[in-house]
């Protein structure tokens, strides 16, 4: 017999962001409540709504599509105040979030580095608070694991002086490498200790992501985590 328990996914993919995005910024515009919502989609119960929306389970690109194709007037109505120039027109353009770009941040240091300005952004996330961030990355990796888990998203603040606060969680790119690391400051001012919070792993008996130092000036790129988007575990 099939046990179900709800859990946490594996891992939030973009159109799920994207509709739980859409979702707040239309619930009570195009739609009032869950049940409404599931049945304009197709789903047999509120409850597969409450799923997507809580992260437990990923919504299916053809449900998305549905979705956006009912409430697409509603959507339109942002694109036409997107083509005003005036003042007026800009204070009232909805704020569609910070852009989400889908390339693999490791937490374990090994993937060779590219630069995002390169890519083109999959989404937009916006969660209250993070109205002054840049940019959002995935999670890979389990490094810094339980702060940051493997799939899970972050919105990052590019630090433009390359200050860094002792003991905060950072995304750097230096070398050919890009990482989340918790930076501490050393003996020796340029440099910083680039620290894990696994520290359980082992292999042949030593930490797998033991702690390292990175010279100031190889870090090409500084950024704070300011807020992450965490896989639900109930």
């Amino acid at each position: 017999m099939e046990n179900i328990k709800a859990s946490k996914i594996k891992s939030i993919r973009p159109e799920t962001l994207e509709f739980i995005i859409l979702y707040n910024q239309l619930k009570g515009r195009a739609f009032n409540g869950n049940a409404e919502l599931a049945e304009a989609l197709g789903f047999n119960s509120p409850s597969s709504i409450t799923e997507i929306i809580k992260s437990r389970q990923n919504i299916d690109t053809e449900k998305l599509r549905i979705f956006k194709e009912t409430y697409a007037s509603f959507l339109a109505k942002k694109d036409v105040s997107s083509t005003q120039t005036s003042p007026a027109a800009a204070a009232s353009k909805p704020y569609l979030g910070i852009p989400m770009y889908e390339v693999t941040a490791t937490a374990s240091g090994v993937e060779v580095y590219n630069d995002i300005n390169d890519s083109t952004p999959i989404g937009h996330m916006y969660f209250p608070g993070i109205e002054d961030c840049d940019f959002a990355l995935p999670v890979w990796g389990h490094s810094m694991y339980p702060y940051l888990e493997n799939g899970c998203w972050v919105a990052l603040k590019i630090i433009k002086d390359n200050k860094i606060l002792p003991g905060e969680v950072y995304y750097i790119e230096w070398g050919d490498y890009r990482m989340y690391k918790r930076l501490l400051l050393t003996d020796n001012a340029d440099e910083v200790l680039a620290h894990s919070d696994n520290t359980t792993e082992m292999v042949a008996g030593r930490p797998k992501y033991a702690p390292f130092t990175i010279k100031k000036e190889e870090i090409k790129r500084l950024c704070l985590v300011k807020d992450i988007h965490k896989k639900h575990n109930h």
